[in-house]
Parts: structure tokens; sequence; C-alpha cells
């Protein structure tokens, strides 16, 4: 890779993590304009019951998750030898496509299609993008890299999303689709000004990739990720409900709560990216029992105002602290296929994402309360902690220190 100046180098990292903050917004972008898309999409059935609508526009996200569970292994594997930068520039072209013919599709099932066509390109992304960015921060700086990545995902939580769904709100849906291509647009136009060309790996095929899954290694940390990290969505996706009908609190307060909750996202991210470099074992386990625990927290005090915001922010702290860290793991025992590492991580994590608000979904349909999903989701990080330490005890050796794809080439 080209030695590039200390300018060149913080904005192609400024470039990978817009791409991270245009992922951000259009994976949750829709979980705030349902109505909307209800209301335009599917008028007759708005017009019989609008709950019912919502609950069928609502197949748009997991439509998109299940693009990504499916796009990451796939692309992973097809893409073995493409150099990283032309993979990254064809994956925000994708993600400008999907996300246009969602704004621009006239019914709801072409809609669908453009979400799944958005979904394939997730989970490679982040996978290239995380090891590109490790590549030009150096050896040794692979946690750090994913970490500037995902930040972007945070900071869309944080003041992208709310600001595209007013949009949305204000002037359509389909406004703020475009809007959301607009910024893969740019993405791709800071991409092919700042990054560098970084090679495939050496040796790289789709065979090559394909062939971690025959390590039970592999196995065993996404089975961690899909329990442990679906306790984190368990909270999340209530979030709405324990503001309103737990603490009391009126529907105008629920962005604030996410906005607290998406800076302790960040916070935890950045924290995370450097710890899970410095010991990896450490970050896992220690990140996990710090889910466990601050999900135990909201459960307690989320009742009380200052309770429910102190509590958001340490779930979301702890939930994204861990994230560096997973990733890595994934990746060093995926030993000659790092893009397939990266990829299974996202399509365990979409995984959990649907079986913890799914899980979260049942505990309250039981009686348990909204805060039952809670208490279901300190049950599902308890279960990850147990499962990645027994991961960690069974490895022949510690997990193996991982250097970028490429580090000095």
């Amino acid at each position: 890779m080209e030695t590039l100046s200390a300018g060149r180098r913080w904005a192609a990292l400024f470039a990978l993590a817009l791409g991270g903050f245009g992922l951000g917004l259009t994976e949750f972008v829709a979980m705030g304009l349902l109505p909307e898309i209800a209301r335009d999409l599917l008028p007759l059935s708005y017009a019989r019951s609008a709950p019912d609508a919502v609950a069928t526009a609502g197949w748009m996200i997991t439509t998109y998750a299940l693009g990504v569970v499916v796009g990451a292994p796939t692309i992973a594997a097809l893409t073995a030898r493409v150099p990283r930068r032309r993979l990254l520039v064809g994956l925000l072209g994708l993600f400008v496509i999907g996300t246009l013919a969602s704004a621009i599709a006239p019914t709801f099932g072409l809609v669908m299609a453009g979400r799944f066509v958005s979904g394939l390109a997730h989970g490679a992304y982040f996978g290239a993008a995380g090891i590109v960015a490790a590549n030009i921060l150096g050896p040794g700086n692979y946690g750090k890299g994913f970490a500037i990545v995902l930040s972007g995902l945070t900071g869309a939580n944080v003041f992208g999303v709310p600001l595209i769904t007013a949009l949305g709100q204000a002037q359509g849906w389909r406004v703020a689709y475009l809007a959301v291509a607009g910024v893969f647009v740019l993405t791709l136009l800071a991409v092919l000004a700042t990054v560098p060309p970084v090679a495939a790996a050496p040796g790289g095929s789709p065979r090559a990739e394909l062939r971690s899954f025959r390590s039970p290694h592999v196995w065993l940390v996404a089975l961690v990720v899909a329990v442990g990290s679906s306790g984190f969505f368990a909270v999340i996706s209530y979030v709405s409900p324990v503001t309103t009908h737990v603490t009391g609190l009126s529907s105008n307060t629920v962005p604030w709560v996410m906005a607290v909750m998406g800076c302790g996202m960040t916070a935890g991210i950045l924290t995370g990216g450097f710890a899970a470099d410095r010991d990896l074992r450490r970050s896992v386990v220690g990140g996990f029992a710090g889910i466990v625990v601050t999900i135990g927290l909201f459960a307690v005090v989320a009742q009380h105002p200052v309770g429910l915001f102190v509590a958001a922010f340490l779930v979301g702290a702890a939930a994204c602290f861990i994230g560096p860290a997973i990733q890595t793991w994934l990746i060093s025992v995926t030993p000659g296929a790092q893009l397939m590492g990266a990829a299974v991580n996202q399509s365990a994590g979409n995984i959990a994402n649907s079986a913890g608000a799914a899980l979260g979904g049942a505990a309250i349909s039981l009686g348990w309360g909204y805060l039952g999903a809670a208490w279901i989701g300190f049950a599902l990080a308890a279960a990850g902690l147990v499962l990645a330490a027994v991961t960690f005890s069974a490895a022949a050796r510690p997990a193996p220190a991982l250097a970028p794809e490429h580090a000095g080439v």
C-alpha cells in the first residue's frame, strides 16, 4: 500500500466511516417511517387497520436483514480475489442502486426487492472497510480500524436517523430514502478520492473463504454472537414502549432516549477498539459481563426517568464496546479468509437482531410487561457470556494476535 500523508490517511478513514454512517441510516430509518410507508404503499390495508398495515410494512426491515444474512458470506466468497478498494466501490454502487430503487419503486413488493438488494452489500462493506482501515492504521490496529468504520453507524443513531426520520415525516418517506442514496453517492466519491489501493489477500479464493466453515471454532464464535448480542436487541427493540408505558414519559422523549443510547454506543465503539487490540480475550469476556450487568440495571431502574437515561447510555456503551473485539475474534479464527470472518459476524449479528426482537416480543405477549423483554435480554446476554468463556477455554491456545491484511505490502 502506498505511503499516505497524515491528512490523506484521516480523509480516507473519514470516507470509510461515512459509509458506516450511510449503513446506519438505511438500516434504521425505516423503523421511524413505517406508518408513512404503510399509508403510501398499502392504502387499502391501512384504511382497514393501520396497525396491521404497519406490521406488514415491517417486512421491509426483515427483508433488509435477510439480505445481510445472505449477502455477507456470499459476497465474501465471490470477491476473495478482488482488490479491496475496488470491492468497496462496487458495494457502494450496490447501495446506491438498491436505495434509489426503494425510493422510486411504485409497489410494496418492488420496494422490498430494493431493500433486499441494499442488504446484500451491508456485511461485506463492514468487513472490507474494516480491513482497509486496519491497513491504513498499520499493524496491530484491526480493532481500531473496525471501530472507526462502526463509529459512522453509531453516529447515524445519534443524529443522522432522527434528522432523516424528521425529513421523511415532513416531506415523505421517499425523500428520506433519496437523501440516504445521496449519502452513499457522496461516500463512493470520497472513497475514490481518498482511499488507496489495497490488494486482496495473498492466495485468496472462493474455496479458501468457504473452507473456513470447516472449523468448529468459527461456528462456536458465530453462536456466541448470535446468542449474546440478541440480548441487546431484546432491549433496544422495545425502548419506545418502555419510555412511554413504563417510565411514563411522552412519545417526544423517545428520540432523546435513543440519542443518549447512541452516544453510549459511540463511546463503547471507540474504547472497545483500543481494548480489542490490547487484550482480545479480556475484551470479549469482560464486554459480555458488562452487557449482562447493564441490561439488568436497565430492567431495575428504567421505570424512573433518570434511571432510564443512565441505563440506556450504559447498555449502548457495553453492547458496542464488544463489537470490535467480536469482529477481531472471528477474523482471528479464519486465517486466510478474513473477509469471510467479518461477513460471518454481520450475518450472526442480524440473526441476533431478529431473535432478540422476537423473544422480547414473546415475553411481552406472555404478559411479562415491557420490561419482560429486558429480562429476556439479560438471560440471553448471560448465555452469551457463558458460551464465550467456554469457547475460549476450549481453544487449544489463546486467540492469535491479528495483523491487518497485507500490512507492510
